[in-house]
């Protein structure tokens, strides 16, 4: 047998980290992407005399992410740096995002999309403010799995009891959120140790370092049977009168949101409720015999419905019902506060439709979860909001379907995405 037959796809991992300020995010990832041996030589030259220029004995490893001038001007993350990287078994997606306040919605959107959170704690400072709002957002967005990493353990002398206590009140906190999945890591990104290599300076920890938690975790759509969705992005009618095969070919282009289907399987399209079967499924005009969660693919039909763009394809066993109402979790992006008299569109996949808001039961403070009223929302509000839709949506709650249960909120004046919502 082959070496190449011995090498293990575990598949696309997205992950977050997340953390107060100067807990150490940035240098975590680099100190990942430097110990997998997956930087450029240039790369690590560029950083390398900019560490020299600042009088650094050792390599920064933060000014891996940290690309934006005013970042590396204020020391700090502002925007939400994405980085790929690599192992031979499992390629990921890191997204570092913003410690303060004030970059919620960067957070919320780089959570969106991750299916593990690694949450930072500065070992002398504890569980602080900022780690119950990051680790209540990353619960919000439905992360199924967090890693609470331990930092900066070299400045605690390696303190076993130092870790213990930050994991009891972690533990604390998070069981009022009801979080269930955590594993807790004691590390030092700045010294290398427990993040790829476990290092000689915590003997007392007997688990697995960030990377093996990272290499085994689940990825996306693997945990749980979901439930077909196929918002239809395109109709393809091929005008090609040289070619008469093609004269009655209809396809249905979109992307599979969740589940998986297969030539042959009884669906409905929503929203006529019409329903017939699956006659092929094709990928750059290659045929398959099925397709799974995030392909985009073209379907087509045994029989003839009238389809269009917003339309969703569903297995008829599995169809959500159409809602004109809808209550969410809503996170407010915009600097002009959400404004209860006007319209906005919701745009839901591929659907569109306009929206008003029919009400705010609460806000959440952040800081202290708890709930506030509210009659409007300012930028990076969290609350819970009901719209009347003009037109229905096909849609899951987000706990269940992340896919189908997020929407965003759009301002009809100017086209800016306002708002995005989670169903609940």
């Amino acid at each position: 047998m082959s070496a190449m037959e011995h090498v293990q796809d575990n598949g696309l991992l997205r992950f977050l980290t997340c953390g107060s300020v100067d807990d150490g995010k940035s240098t975590l990832i680099g100190r990942l992407l430097f110990d997998t041996k997956t930087i450029l030589a240039d790369t690590l030259s560029a950083i390398e005399r900019t560490s020299q220029k600042r009088g650094m004995e050792a390599v920064d490893l933060s000014l891996l992410t940290d690309g934006l001038q005013a970042e590396r001007e204020q020391g700090i993350t502002i925007d939400v740096a994405y980085r790929y990287f690599s192992t031979g078994t499992r390629k990921y997606i890191i997204a570092d995002a913003p410690g303060h306040e004030q970059y919620t919605r960067n957070m919320v959107t780089a959570a969106s999309t991750a299916n593990l959170a690694i949450i930072l704690i500065d070992a002398r400072k504890g569980v602080l403010t900022q780690t119950r709002r990051h680790s209540y957002l990353a619960h919000l967005v439905n992360i199924p799995h967090l890693i609470v990493a331990v930092n900066k353990m070299d400045l605690v002398d390696y303190d076993q009891s130092v870790f213990e206590k930050i994991r009891a009140d972690y533990l604390e906190f998070a069981a009022k959120l009801g979080i269930d999945d955590i594993r807790f890591i004691p590390m030092s990104a700045l010294n290398g140790d427990m993040v790829v290599d476990r290092g000689d300076r915590l003997d007392w920890y007997k688990g697995p370092t960030l990377l093996d938690v990272l290499e085994t975790a689940p990825a996306a759509h693997t945990e749980k049977a979901e439930k077909f969705r196929f918002p239809v992005q395109c109709v393809c009618r091929p005008q090609d009168s040289a070619n008469p095969e093609l004269h009655d070919y209809r396809g249905f282009m979109g992307r599979v949101e969740s589940g998986e289907i297969a030539v042959g399987d009884e669906v409905t399209v929503l929203p006529s409720g019409l329903s017939t079967r699956v006659k092929a499924i094709e990928l750059y005009g290659q045929p398959l015999t099925h397709a799974v969660s995030e392909q985009s693919v073209t379907i087509l039909l045994a029989d003839e419905i009238d389809i269009s763009r917003g339309d969703m394809i569903v297995k008829t066993a599995e169809a959500p019902e159409p809602k004109k109402q809808i209550e969410a979790m809503v996170c407010w992006l915009s600097e002009t506060p959400m404004d209860r008299a006007r319209k906005y569109l919701i745009r839901h996949t591929t659907r569109e439709s306009k929206a008003m808001v029919a009400g705010i039961e609460y806000r959440v403070d952040i800081n202290t979860m708890e709930w506030v009223p509210a009659d409007r929302l300012a930028m990076n509000d969290i609350a819970k909001v009901a719209f009347k839709l003009a037109q229905p949506v096909f849609c899951d709650p987000y706990a269940e379907n992340r896919g189908s249960g997020a929407f965003i909120v759009i301002d009809e004046s100017n086209n800016n995405t306002v708002g995005a919502g989670m169903i609940v």
